[in-house]
């Protein structure tokens, strides 16, 4: 594919043109599980250093906000990455979703443009493949990876250096401390992947919508209005049948913001923390609305929910 330089960095605009090829962070085809091909696809997908990426210097400790110099303007004719600092434990794998932070500066004036994601909550995590400019910045680095890249100038943008962080890896699954089942709640089992089997309790829906958390996680507080990475599977009180699930769709994540799903969605992550798992008794006021039920829709349905939240970006940084 024809790489462009990454957008001038207002938060939601610099990790956009990262993230072509990844769905993650929204759009696009999110592929299911890494492979040992994919993680090999991935290593021969990062493109080579030149003349452009040695003339770099970088300092500060990966992780951190760095600081880069070189003599401007700089001349870049290809996109080129180079590692500065190594990483350590097991390389990322085409497929993983990954937790990361960049830097940008002016190639041609040689200015800092600014720096995203070395705070909590500033992007979302994102899935990286092949054939995406993260995965061609990248490769199949691991985590702690630093590696500068240099952008050529089109018809998007003025020609750009950055610093790519690669952080972490992200669980596809929720990872926080187990927590104590409430009375009368649906129970959960799960599965060796980490989907979940909802079993009702039943007798009647109950009248107001109830939360529970199943898993405490020990991330960023979900805001009102936040993006936010998830998996969930939903089942009809009715008839206890799965209606939709990201676990029957691969095991993939999927985004949106809080508020942009119904209001009991809404309720089960708003104030709740990365890496947790919630359990969502919602009534069809917080659903769908009333109605007949039907297997045609939800409405008039109360809807159970367990939802495994992997990440969220403030809407600040949108």
């Amino acid at each position: 594919m024809r790489l462009r330089p990454l957008a001038a960095l207002s938060i939601a605009a610099v990790s956009a043109v990262l993230l072509v090829g990844c769905s993650g962070s929204g759009g696009g085809t999110a592929s299911a599980s890494p492979t040992a091909a994919a993680a090999a696809d991935l290593c021969d997908a990062q493109v080579a250093s030149g003349a452009a990426a040695d003339a770099v210097t970088v300092s500060g400790d990966a992780g951190k906000a760095p600081t880069l110099s070189f003599t401007a303007p700089l001349q870049i004719d290809k996109l080129q990455a180079k590692t500065i600092d190594k990483g350590t434990g097991t390389p990322v794998a085409a497929g993983d979703f990954i937790s990361y932070a960049m830097t940008a500066y002016d190639a041609e004036t040689g200015q800092k443009m600014g720096d995203v994601g070395y705070a909590a909550g500033q992007l979302l995590p994102a899935q990286i493949s092949a054939s995406s400019p993260l995965g061609q910045v990248l490769g199949c680095g691991a985590p702690g990876e630093r590696v500068v890249a240099t952008f050529p100038a089109s018809e998007q943008g003025a020609a750009q250096v950055y610093v790519v962080d690669l952080l972490s890896v992200v669980p596809s699954a929720a990872w926080g401390a187990a927590q104590s089942p409430v009375a009368g709640m649906p129970t959960v089992e799960l599965g060796d992947n980490g989907a979940p089997k909802i079993t009702l309790p039943g007798g009647n829906p109950p009248a107001q919508t109830e939360i529970a958390t199943l898993k405490k996680g020990d991330g960023t507080t979900v805001q009102t209005g936040d993006q936010v990475l998830v998996q969930y599977t939903g089942v009809r009180w009715s008839n206890g049948q799965t209606f939709d699930s990201t676990w029957d769709k691969g095991g993939v994540p999927t985004s949106f913001t809080t508020t942009g799903v119904v209001p009991g969605f809404r309720k089960a992550l708003e104030g709740q923390t990365v890496g947790s798992q919630v359990l969502v008794v919602m009534t069809p006021a917080d659903g769908y609305g009333e109605g007949e039920i039907n297997t045609t829709d939800l409405k008039g349905e109360t809807l159970v929910f367990v939802v495994d939240i992997l990440g969220t970006q403030t809407s600040q940084a949108q």
